[in-house]
């Protein structure tokens, strides 16, 4: 290992839950993790994210690691389609969540950059973060006009932190508007809107941003030693970030979450296409990269009702031989096919717990396949996340893309992205995957399956 920090603490940031993990760079594991629900509270001007509870749940995380283990370094990593308004002190207003309802917000139409500048295809509420800032300035126009700094989520974090305001483009590359890639600057609309001076300076994720506050290093119990904070980055480039750094191209890596993002390196040019959620994010080093993505992990509950079942090879067969399907989509207006009118080919009351999650596991597995293939993914496919531990789905993935699929365990995912950028970019490596890959079971029928699927999504979703 080069020479640096060995334990880092990383404040992962999720939709759904909040972490904060200590992560060992000299083993490459996690070596402790605590976590709470990311809640939105509704109460106030609009739905918005606990900024207060997450920050005290932070420090008593932190605390409880320097107890066992010296803290040498933390990083961050959060969520996407998340901005921050930041007045005198703290807070101009709430962080919106950006699955809230953002009514009388016509008029952002007008102003929205083309896609072949941003990238960034338009998507529901506020997960176009132009559109967060358009409506708060619209509708909140005492508030905005206190606003100091806008900062990019993960770089709140460690604004709260150290004091030091900035920005990065993962965040401000995640479907933002905000952004335009390929010139690596700012978007139009930022100039247009007049917010360019508001945003906080751009740093690298690689940078430290400052060091803890004393006051924050007092509570955590670390006295006067000086911990540096790395300015982080958004959560599935930070689960890109290991592979960037250790596979040779093509490879696609899928990071699954809340959402099932999915990044073809190398592979075949593809056009992107808007209307089908297809983007280009932004990775670590502010190269862009073609992406899609769906709300996956989301679907996956609901269409399990939160209690998946181990699905036995009985309960695969009777759905894969009976045709029971999953159409599109499920959370409307994600995914390839964002249109369509999805939900159950049969009445899910008919089903056991296990028929449903075998149900459940091939539709993530069928819309992943399909998010691959429209940005021209080609290599070896590697699965960061919740559906690495799903069998099924890495199966059924596997034999859908016709390639090798790898569901690491050791050493990659968000928190051990994050935790990486205290070791500086460094160069890209060439070494490739170290675990062999998922064995390709077959699934009889699962050919025929997928085909008739696909011949009623594609028409019902255009």
């Amino acid at each position: 290992m080069r020479e640096g920090p060995r334990f880092v603490a990383v404040i992962d940031i999720g939709k759904t839950n909040a972490k904060v993990v200590l992560h060992d760079l000299g083993e490459r594991h996690d070596v402790d993790v605590r976590s709470m629900p990311n809640v939105v509270r509704q109460d106030g001007p609009y739905p918005h994210f606990d900024t207060d509870a997450l920050f005290d749940f932070i420090l008593d995380g932190l605390a409880a690691f320097t107890s066992a283990h010296p803290i040498d370094a933390i990083s961050i990593t959060t969520h996407g389609a998340s901005i921050t308004l930041v007045g005198e002190t703290d807070l101009a207003l709430p962080v919106l969540d950006y699955e809230a309802e953002l009514t009388n917000a016509e008029g952002y139409e007008d102003v929205r950059p083309p896609f072949n500048e941003t990238f960034s295809p338009p998507m529901a509420n506020g997960l176009n973060v132009g559109r967060q800032l358009y409506w708060l300035q619209h509708h909140f126009p005492e508030e905005f006009a206190e606003v100091r700094h806008i900062l990019t989520y993960p770089q709140y974090w460690a604004y709260r932190l150290t004091g030091q305001p900035s920005c990065e483009a993962t965040s401000l590359g995640c479907h933002t508007d905000l952004w335009a890639p390929e010139r690596r600057d700012f978007s139009s609309l930022v100039d247009r809107m007049g917010w360019r001076d508001r945003f906080a300076p751009l740093r690298r994720p690689f940078d430290v941003i400052g060091r803890l506050k004393p006051e924050w290093a007092e509570r955590i119990g670390v006295g006067e030693r000086s911990i540096p904070v790395f300015c982080g980055l958004h959560d599935s480039n930070a689960s890109l970030l290991p592979h960037l750094q250790s596979q040779r191209a093509p490879f696609a890596v899928v990071s699954t979450g809340t959402w099932v993002v999915s990044f073809a390196i190398g592979g075949h040019a593809a056009s992107l296409d808007a209307s089908r959620n297809m983007l280009a994010y932004v990775d670590a080093f502010g190269r862009p990269v073609p992406s899609t993505l769906f709300m996956g992990g989301r679907e996956f509950d609901l269409l399990t009702g939160r209690v998946p079942a181990e699905p036995s090879e009985a309960a695969i067969g009777r759905i894969v031989d009976g045709g029971v399907m999953v159409w599109p989509a499920i959370a409307r207006g994600t995914g390839p096919f964002p249109n369509a009118d999805g939900g159950w080919s049969v009445s899910e009351t008919e089903l056991s717990s296990e028929e449903r999650t075998a149900a459940a596991s091939l539709y993530v597995a069928l819309m992943t396949s399909e998010s691959l293939q429209l940005i021209g993914a080609d290599g070896p496919v590697v699965v960061e996340g919740p559906f690495a531990r799903s069998t099924l789905f890495l199966r059924a993935l596997g034999l859908l893309v016709g390639r090798p699929i790898f569901a690491p365990t050791h050493g990659t995912g968000t928190s051990a992205g994050a935790a990486l950028l205290a070791l500086g970019p460094g160069d890209q490596q060439t070494s490739g995957p170290t675990e062999a890959a998922v064995p390709a079971a077959p699934i009889p029928g699962l050919t025929a399956y997928a085909a008739r699927w696909r011949v009623r999504e594609p028409r019902s979703a255009r």
